[in-house]
Formats: structure tokens, C-alpha cells, sequence
């Protein structure tokens, strides 16, 4: 694997006026010690789910905004709740039932009548969205349209009710939580809500000893109080921070590639591949209804950027592209019935994508 450094290769995808994170080396290294007093403190009160805990904490800095998926009692909603007290950011819970109504999350108008003058004007209340750490819990039990209501203020970070447009304030994190479709009482969210989120984190069962210390933990009488680790200003900074890592060309190149290539009609993403790489991705077109669309490719960009600083790198390198790829692209690619019949899951085809696809020279 080929290394790059800001020296030696051409770098793109450093917007203008952000800073590079190879100038400011003291930030990099508060979020690396961040992460680390995160992960401890995080662990006084959920035990494993480590991949979990680190997926989030990538999406935030990379303003987007993470999808957990799992049966009820895994602890989605300790894990979103406690790293919002972490981060000191305000903190909202929406409970997503059959009745919500989208007016439940936006707000609404309300007429009030000023006691001394009598005069009566529409004033607007605000909903549960203006908040910094939105948490969707149970997302999918509410009917599509309530769904819908959160499309405008994940993707343009503002709302409109009636004829105004309100801006949320920055950051605006959401994390939402969803119990597996065959659940009773679910609605499958649609595919554009689904787009919106940049990670799909499944949350799986804990092995045998987790679940032992899990037990121990929330069974006796202690109250474990979380301190915060990052300021409102310093995630701010940090995800300023984020954008302005530098990426070379080719790493841009081989995101671009990995995504075209689960596009059932495309073959340019192989074509410089092996014969045996070329036969591999016609066989797992065989799969895939529709794939991943150009928002994969920057999710999987920034995604590789917020990881390698994570990591104390000021560069992006293809690995990082690689360690994002299925949690990116898990709820953009759409399998067939063929691969329904043959019990092949989206998870086995991003693998075989990503050992298919080969990196630029």
C-alpha cells in the first residue's frame, strides 16, 4: 500500500479557507486524546461496542449524521444518549410512534393574544429539532410522513413551517435508531430518508462475557455521572478541522471507483483490474438492483478524512476509504431477488467489491 504524504502527491479536496489539520497538530492531538478519554468514559456505562461508538463519532465530525440498527435491548439509545452528555451539546429525544405528527418534531404556529393590548399574532414554537444531538429513537415506527419531516433538516440544516424558514443551529447531529423491518409495528424508511445518513451501524448481540459485565453493571445501585470531553466550540473547530484534510487525487479517484463499481451498468471501475477482478464484479452485478449514488462517494471521501485524523494522520490514505466503505454503502445498495434466494447480504457484497476494485497507480 502506497502511502501518501502532502509532499510528495497531488492533494484535492481541501476546501478554501478551512484549516489543514497538518497545521494545527495541537488540535489533532486533543481530538486523538478526546477519543481515548471518550472511549473510557463511554465505557463506565456501555460495555463493547467499540465499531459502534467510533462510527459516530466519525459522522459527527463529519457533519453527517448516523443510522443504528438493531433488536430492542442493545443499548442504541445508552450508547447516543450518553455521548451526547459527553459532547456538551443540548439534547433531544424524539420518541417516533404510529400518532407523531411531523408539526410534533418541526413545531408549529400558535396564536397568542398580548394580555394587555388584546391584540392576537401567530408566534412559533419551536419542536425538539432545534437542538445540537437529535436523537430519532425507534425511527421506523412512525408513518412515512412523519419520516419525511426530518429530510429538509438533515440534508439543509433548516425547516419550513408555513411560509417561514427556520435555520437549526450548528452542529445538528442526529442519531437515529431502528429496529430491524420484520419487527411488528415498523415502517421501512424510504430509500431518500435512508440517503441522508452518511453511516448504517448495526448493532449486534454482545459476546457471552460482555453480556456478563453488562449484567454486573446495571443490576446494582450505582449512578455513574458522565463528564464532558468536548465543548460545543471544540467540535465546531474539530469539524471545521475535518474538511481541510488534504486528499490525493488517486485516493479520490479509487472512493469514485468503488462506488461506480456497484452500478450493475458501469465496468469502468475494473477495467484496469485483473480478468479475474473484471469476472468477479459481473458476478455480483447479478446482485444489485440499483447501487450506491454520488453522495457514497463524498461520504466515503470525508469519512476517510475524519479516520485518519482520528488516527493522528493529516492524510487520507486507501485504507481509510476501505474502513468506511460498508458502513457507507450498506443502505445505498439495493439487492435483487436473486440475491435474496441465494441468502446473499449487502454486507457480503461490499466485501467482494472491495476486494475487486483495485487501487489507481
Amino acid at each position: 500500500m502506497n502511502h501518501q504524504t502532502p509532499e510528495t502527491n497531488d492533494s484535492a479536496g481541501q476546501p478554501t479557507g478551512q484549516p489543514a489539520a497538518g497545521d494545527h497538530p495541537e488540535i489533532v492531538a486533543r481530538l486523538q486524546q478526546a477519543r481515548t478519554q471518550l472511549k473510557q468514559e463511554i465505557g463506565r456505562v456501555v460495555i463493547g461496542q467499540e465499531k459502534v461508538i467510533d462510527s459516530l463519532l466519525i459522522a459527527m465530525l463529519c457533519r453527517g449524521h448516523a443510522l443504528m440498527i438493531g433488536v430492542p435491548g442493545l443499548g442504541k439509545t445508552l450508547i447516543a444518549r450518553s455521548l451526547a452528555k459527553m459532547l456538551d451539546m443540548q439534547y433531544s429525544r424524539i420518541q417516533f410512534t404510529p400518532d407523531l405528527m411531523p408539526s410534533d418534531i418541526t413545531g408549529s404556529d400558535i396564536i397568542e393574544e398580548d394580555p394587555e393590548t388584546g391584540r392576537r399574532q401567530l408566534e412559533f414554537f419551536r419542536g425538539p429539532l432545534f437542538t445540537n444531538f437529535l436523537l430519532a429513537d425507534e425511527i421506523n415506527r412512525a408513518p412515512p410522513k412523519t419520516q419525511a419531516a426530518l429530510l429538509q433538516a438533515m440534508q439543509e440544516r433548516e425547516i419550513s413551517v408555513g411560509r417561514e424558514t427556520y435555520h437549526l443551529p450548528p452542529p445538528f447531529f442526529v442519531v437515529a435508531t431502528q429496529n430491524p423491518v420484520e419487527q411488528e409495528g415498523t415502517y421501512p424508511l424510504p430509500e431518500a430518508q435512508l440517503d441522508r445518513f452518511m453511516f448504517n451501524v448495526p448493532v449486534v448481540y454482545p459476546s457471552k462475557q460482555e453480556e456478563v459485565e453488562i449484567v454486573k453493571a446495571t443490576t446494582g445501585d450505582a449512578d455513574v455521572q458522565l463528564q464532558s470531553i468536548l465543548s460545543l466550540d471544540e467540535v465546531l473547530q474539530l469539524q471545521s478541522l475535518v474538511r481541510g484534510v488534504p486528499v490525493a487525487n488517486h485516493v479520490i479517484r479509487y472512493a469514485v471507483d468503488l462506488v461506480d463499481a456497484s452500478r450493475p451498468t458501469s465496468q469502468d471501475a475494473v477495467s484496469n483490474g485483473t480478468a479475474q477482478n473484471r469476472t468477479a464484479a459481473s458476478e455480483l452485478h447479478r446482485y444489485i438492483r440499483y447501487g450506491a449514488s454520488p453522495r457514497a462517494s463524498q461520504c466515503l471521501v470525508l469519512g476517510g478524512k475524519a479516520r485518519a485524523v482520528l488516527l493522528g494522520r493529516y492524510h487520507v490514505d486507501f485504507e481509510d476509504i476501505r474502513a468506511v466503505a460498508t458502513a457507507v454503502m450498506r443502505h445505498r445498495l439495493a439487492l435483487n431477488f436473486q440475491a435474496r434466494t441465494e441468502n446473499i447480504t449487502v454486507d457480503h457484497v461490499i466485501g467482494q467489491l472491495v476486494q475487486t476494485v483495485p487501487t489507481p497507480s
